[in-house]
């Protein structure tokens, strides 16, 4: 008995907790639109930051956020918000423009390669934020595959409108969906992209004390490849490889 009405206590506590963490949110939220609107964006970008602390899955926290710092002319912070908004919901059309804006105030903005078509066509499939939409695919077809089957067994009449071909063409179909899953799936656990958040910063070859390879500016979207002691590894927009200062730059 003793132990069930702790327990109730402890499950009392905890969604007395969660209903004093959601009223702080809802708080800070109105703190932070009424800071926007009157164009105190200091204390706008506190106030979603705080927000952005407990809930980091809200892509409309790190829309405002990225709002907020292109107001106040920190391009690295608003790329990145913007960044880790799309990255949570990649169909946030307004997040993808106002990244776009962004990016062209960057000073010496690193173009991106231009990539032969197959190339840029299997990384558009293979990108990371795809690995729900294959996973879904294979679920389907696979459901499809079972109910061909099941009708071709429980009714024999239906056969001749099913021929036995359509369960292989599915089954190859689940196949190449299933594999496409796995890859994209595999690709995410990999990606790591982060954004440039000091001017000049340098791009450093292997040995790191040669002359730099380039100067990054602020707001660069790089690839992260390796990650050692303090260095990271990365791939920079135009394709070069080199090794960067982790303190200079933010992981989206």
């Amino acid at each position: 008995m003793t132990r069930k009405l702790i327990f109730i206590w402890c499950c009392c506590n905890l969604l007395a907790l969660s209903a004093l963490a959601d009223d702080h949110t809802a708080a800070n939220w109105q703190k932070g639109n009424d800071c926007y609107a009157r164009k105190a964006y200091d204390s706008a970008a506190y106030f979603f930051e705080q927000i952005a602390a407990l809930k980091p899955i809200n892509a409309e926290v790190y829309y405002n956020l990225g709002n907020t710092y292109y107001r106040l002319n920190k391009i690295g912070p608003a790329v990145v918000n913007y960044e880790r908004a799309l990255k949570i919901s990649p169909s946030m059309q307004n997040a993808a423009e106002n990244l776009a804006l962004t990016e062209n105030r960057i000073t010496n903005h690193i173009q991106v390669v231009n990539e032969i078509f197959f190339v840029k066509w299997w990384n558009n499939m293979t990108h990371p934020t795809h690995a729900s939409a294959w996973s879904v695919a294979a679920l389907i077809i696979f459901l499809l595959m079972l109910l061909t089957i099941g009708l071709r067994r429980l009714k024999p009449g239906i056969a001749n409108q099913f021929p036995i071909q359509i369960v292989f063409v599915l089954g190859f179909f689940w196949l190449c969906t299933i594999t496409m899953a796995l890859i994209v799936s595999a690709r995410a656990a990999h990606h790591d992209a982060a954004v440039v958040m000091q001017n000049d910063s340098p791009l450093m070859p292997p040995d790191l004390h040669s002359k730099p390879i380039t100067q990054l500016p602020e707001g660069t979207t790089i690839e992260v490849l390796d990650e050692k002691d303090s260095w990271v590894e990365v791939r920079i927009p135009d394709g070069r490889v080199g090794w960067m200062q982790l303190s200079l730059i933010e992981k989206i």
